[in-house]
């Protein structure tokens, strides 16, 4: 039998996202928990995207990556959250290969995307508490859209070659994808092809999209946390610790899961850990990001202060004229 025989008998033309749970009872729940979670998500990060554009006081170079990394949120729960809420409210866990080569391009994308931009945000934080007198002039408006461009642009191209050799890949028979999305190591543990060339890729694309920028980051707190330890009183440390402290929860979340369930060895027996984990980084991040800049930051208080003030105004000169038209 020839190769394109063994191919045209074989071929897998969708697969099954298995998920979490298996029974009514269960899917009941889990759409309604991760339903609730995509609702404050979309709307915690569009108030942010909103919040940042409308307020003048919040065009800052820090504001501005803090509304890409709300924008890529809500593009990186969309791409996972509504497929999975379409599973458990109707039970058909299968998506098309083409669909699911497709999901997991764009969530390798974005994933690398915010591997970048939280590496950015670290740099901002850095010249902003480290280097004071001089941040105006070097995190200027051309720098800060550069780096913003190049995040994205970084993380869309980072994952085109992975998601080509996985794409290309034999899939001949066994099509049950033990997680909640397409995710490149599930996906090739099925195939029946030579796999090691698209593992050690895989594997290499992780650490070119990770570590760097997690290094970055790391660097950047560091010499963070040793200029706050040099100011002299404990209300100015307090003070300046507390300009990067909300960044600095949201890339302890991402990166622990993220370097967890990919520097781990890839085994079958860690399958179950890692989908649990994978949760961290794919749908608890975008969920908390802005619930921890809104309650956390006094500038996205304020001016959170300042939106309701002039929407209250404005409902009451409303209230006003409604009433006066009345004979």
């Amino acid at each position: 039998m020839t190769k394109q025989e063994w191919k045209n008998r074989t071929a897998v033309t969708e697969f099954i996202l298995l998920g979490f749970g298996n029974g009514p009872e269960v899917d009941s729940l889990l759409f309604l928990v991760f339903l609730s979670i995509y609702a404050v998500t979309i709307a915690g990060n569009t108030f942010i995207i909103v919040l940042v554009m409308t307020d003048r006081h919040l065009h800052t170079p820090m504001y501005f990556l803090l509304g890409n990394l709300a924008c890529l949120e809500i593009c990186y729960s969309t791409n996972i959250l509504p497929r999975m809420l379409l599973s458990y409210l109707g039970g058909d866990r299968s998506i098309s290969v083409h669909g699911c080569f497709t999901q997991y391009y764009f969530f390798g994308c974005l994933a690398a995307a915010e591997c970048y931009l939280l590496s950015a945000m670290s740099y901002d934080r850095y010249l902003a508490v480290c280097e004071p007198l001089r941040y105006a002039s070097r995190m200027d408006n051309k720098l800060c859209l550069q780096l913003g461009a190049a995040s994205w642009v970084s993380g869309f191209l980072s994952n085109s070659i992975l998601t080509f050799l996985i794409s290309n890949l034999d899939f001949c028979g066994p099509n049950e994808i033990e997680h909640f999305f397409c995710d490149s190591f599930p996906m090739i543990r099925l195939s029946c092809s030579d796999t090691r060339v698209a593992g050690l890729v895989t594997s290499l694309v992780a650490a070119v999209c990770s570590l760097p920028p997690f290094l970055l980051t790391f660097s950047s707190y560091l010499y963070i946390i040793a200029t706050v330890m040099r100011i002299p009183s404990a209300t100015g440390r307090k003070k300046a610790f507390s300009t990067c402290s909300s960044h600095l929860i949201v890339v302890i979340l991402f990166y622990w899961s993220i370097l967890t369930v990919y520097v781990l060895p890839h085994h079958d027996t860690q399958t179950s850990p890692n989908k649990v984990l994978s949760v961290f980084y794919t749908i608890l991040t975008p969920l908390v990001n802005p619930l921890i800049y809104s309650l956390r930051n006094r500038e996205v208080k304020e001016a959170l202060r300042k939106q309701t003030s002039k929407l209250k105004t404005f409902r009451w000169l409303l209230s006003v004229k409604n009433g006066g038209n009345n004979p």
